[in-house]
């Protein structure tokens, strides 16, 4: 059976059967989606949710779907620990070419409307946040041809429900989207585009992969489903689309026209961005009988862990090439902003050399780097803050690479802001910080610890909680040597002292 949307529920239900919770109770798509998980996010709690009885809508839609570690281990086949500290999330993973199939043989092609018909106000499209400035797509995979290569390119892509037919659509400045869309608009014609929603988790991991060039996102994402992606052709254009997506919803985006796009809150938690985006005007969706919309929490845990897991996959890569040997990268969820890089460190000029084949994986995005050495868990906070604390000497360690991060962007430092609340777009700084030991073979002082063959003798089993009335033992003292005092005179330690005093209980 192929992998989908449907395979991985099945898979989730039967090893993590808590982890998707069903609510058929009416929500309003106006925050009554995002509400139920931003309540279990401030619990600490980060299960699925697929709500069946949307207000207003035809089709059931499901949120938070991978906003764990343990479910996006199990969607990759493979657990947490190895996922973490994976220096190649990438590793004997291979690239499968898509494959095409028919119509009849595509579940997205169950049901077809056009006209009419294609009508966006049928979807359960999620208002996320207070200040949204209206319904917005957040896990829908957008498809284009390069009209130069021919290439069919796919990302994730932000897209502002104007009205039942029309929306934005939000390219940033590396975003291959863009630069196919720029390719067609110099022509003045409309750019195709389909976007899929709904599909196995793999699929949007290979969506989303810093693919080099344009094209290639399908073969990635069989590199991660580790099976070929079915294709069929779309209803209004040459494009080819996935076939057992949930929901494809075709159009073309508008030449030479821009709307007001905005606002919106984005994963780093703030409402930045925004302005005169191009247009998408809706020409068609198909979907399953019984389709599953898909959404993914602005702004919350799933949309910061969906955006690190393949830039981590990236930044490994990268920085491989140029280190002896990596030993651990994270992009920690609660700053997406920063980058944890772990190498085994042989010469002084490798911390920086692995910092700039960071940086330059993300250049728009990651703005702080933190080498440590190999002895340093990336994903242990207090491990990394005690290697700064311990290792980086801030006169010698610190870089400022001043203008990398903007003009403009998501994160709010990329912006001039004054008292009338306006703001203009500017450039702003990074920064490496080396926590690393000198490289050897000079010394630096030993990291204590425990040895690991005490720890193992440790028996927790023997231990138990102490009573109210926990009185402790009488202290134990070797008997006398014949003929003379205690071994080292008692208390003293000088021969010949006087004998401790005798124990007394606790009052």
């Amino acid at each position: 059976m192929s992998k989908d949307l449907r395979s991985f529920l099945a898979e989730v239900v039967a090893q993590r059967p808590d982890d998707v919770q069903v609510v058929d109770t009416p929500v309003d798509p106006r925050f009554g989606i995002t509400a139920w998980g931003a309540e279990y996010e401030s619990r600490n709690q980060y299960p699925a949710f697929l709500f069946t009885n949307v207000e207003g809508r035809a089709t059931s839609c499901i949120s938070n779907l991978t906003a764990t570690w343990e479910r996006m281990a199990l969607a990759l086949g493979t657990d947490v620990h190895t996922l973490q500290t994976s220096t190649n999330l990438n590793e004997g993973r291979t690239l499968h070419e898509p494959v095409e199939v028919s119509a009849d043989e595509a579940p997205v092609k169950e049901i077809i409307w056009t006209g009419d018909d294609a009508d966006l106000d049928r979807l359960p499209i999620p208002t996320h946040n207070h200040a949204d400035g209206g319904p917005y797509l957040t896990a829908a995979v957008g498809i284009m041809r390069d009209p130069l290569t021919e290439e069919i390119n796919a990302g994730i892509y932000r897209h502002h429900v104007y009205d039942s037919k029309t929306m934005g659509v939000w390219f940033f400045g590396s975003h291959h989207g863009g630069t196919i869309y720029r390719r067609y608009e110099e022509k003045m014609e409309g750019a195709p585009i389909a976007l899929a929603i709904g599909h196995h988790p793999g699929f949007l991991m290979g969506a989303v992969s810093r693919v080099p060039g344009i094209g290639g996102e399908y073969k990635a994402a069989g590199a991660f489903l580790d099976e070929s992606v079915e294709l069929v052709r779309a209803e209004t254009s040459d494009l080819m689309v996935p076939a057992r997506a949930e929901i494809i919803i075709e159009g073309f985006i508008r030449p030479g026209e821009r709307v007001e796009e905005g606002p919106f809150a984005e994963w780093p938690g703030l409402y930045v961005a925004g302005g005169p985006k191009p247009v998408i005007e809706v020409t068609a969706i198909t979907m399953r009988r019984d389709a599953i919309f898909q959404d993914i929490q602005s702004a919350g845990q799933e949309h910061r862990l969906m955006g690190a897991l393949p830039r981590i996959a990236s930044v490994q890569a990268n920085v491989s090439k140029v280190v002896d040997e990596l030993t651990g990268v994270n992009i920690p969820l609660h700053s997406r902003m920063h980058c944890y890089v772990s190498i085994k460190k042989t010469n002084d000029g490798e911390p920086t050399r692995a910092a700039f084949a960071a940086l330059n994986t993300e250049p728009e995005n990651l703005r702080m780097i933190i080498v440590v050495d190999d002895d340093i868990d990336v994903h242990d906070e207090q491990a990394v803050s005690w290697a700064v604390g311990t290792r980086f000497d801030a006169e010698h360690d610190f870089q400022v690479i001043p203008h990398w991060n903007g003009p403009a962007g998501l994160l709010p430092t990329n912006w001039e802001y004054d008292e009338e609340g306006e703001r203009t777009a500017r450039m702003s700084s990074a920064c490496i910080v080396d926590a690393t030991k000198p490289a050897p073979p000079i010394k630096y002082p030993d990291r204590a610890y425990v040895p690991i063959e005490a720890r193992e003798e440790v028996d927790p089993a023997v231990a138990t909680n102490m009573p109210a009335d926990f009185t402790p033992p009488p202290v134990r003292c070797p008997p006398p040597a014949r003929g003379g005092p205690p071994p080292g005179g008692g208390r003293g330690g000088g021969g010949g002292g006087p004998p401790p005093p005798p124990h007394r209980p606790l009052p």
